[in-house]
């Protein structure tokens, strides 16, 4: 039994790929290590390239290099996941709200995204460099080194005062108000409610912002200001049924 297996793997060993397979079929697709191994074996790649990839591949798996890997990872993943969430928002928030060309707009987007994309990259960059660099410092994690990395790099990131800024900033202080009502009824510092919270929760969010637009509109982020006026303040005004109906202001209005 134990000549076969040495036979099998040695049969896998002999392909192209260089690779024993795992599963002991002579197949270097079914070796479950990075795609990229897979895909040079798979289309024939040349020597050299595949040699890089094998050497590459060998430097990602070194724990050595996990935290400064790990950093590199975090900037990609934050330059990808603030292009996947700000490009379809600036998207739908330019062509219905915003007035100019076609270009204009499109540059908008094209910005709005890049800015966002930008941020969240280098936020992720800093904090997780940081948080690495207190850990090699002191020998071990300590639950203060998240604060202090994100600290910095929300003060290095994200301080200048934008509309982008401000959407990501308010996003997560309502996000952050929630977690520590959590976290306070948790450790006993805020007894538990016997009731669920949530509807008295929501009917004082809505009355304030209200409240707020109705009488201190200015106070309230222009986006913001910008939905509540078409709910609730061009709704009081049309002249037939083309911008009652059909269209929130007709052509000679605007």
């Amino acid at each position: 039994m134990g000549a076969t297996k040495r036979s099998v793997a040695q049969s896998c060993s002999a392909r192209r790929c260089g690779y024993p397979c795992s599963c002991g079929r002579c197949k270097c697709e079914s070796y479950s290590v990075a795609g990229t191994q897979r895909v040079a074996c798979a289309m024939s790649a040349p020597p050299q390239l595949r040699a890089l990839l094998l050497a590459v591949n060998a430097l990602l798996r070194k724990r050595r290099y996990h935290a400064a890997l790990a950093t590199l990872k975090g900037f990609r993943n934050g330059a990808v996941y603030g292009a996947k969430i700000r490009a379809p928002h600036s998207l739908v928030m330019t062509f219905l709200f915003r007035s100019g060309s076609l270009r204009e707009k499109l540059w908008t987007i094209l910005r709005a995204t890049y800015i966002h994309s930008k941020n969240l990259a280098c936020f992720v960059f800093t904090y997780k460099g940081l948080c690495a660099l207190q850990s090699h410092m002191q020998g071990k994690t300590y639950p203060m080194h998240s604060f202090l990395a994100a600290f910095i790099g929300g003060l290095l990131v994200f301080s200048d005062n934008n509309n982008i800024n401000s959407q990501v900033n308010m996003y997560m202080l309502s996000r952050v108000i929630f977690a520590l009502c959590r976290l306070s009824v948790e450790k006993g510092y805020i007894p538990k409610p016997r009731w669920h919270p949530f509807p008295l929760f929501t009917a004082v969010v809505w009355g304030l912002v209200l409240w707020l637009f109705e009488y201190h509109s200015w106070t309230l982020q222009p986006s913001l200001r910008s939905s509540m006026t078409y709910l609730y303040e061009d709704s009081n005004v049309w002249h037939d049924i083309s911008d009652f109906l059909i269209y929130n202001k007709s052509h000679a209005s605007k």
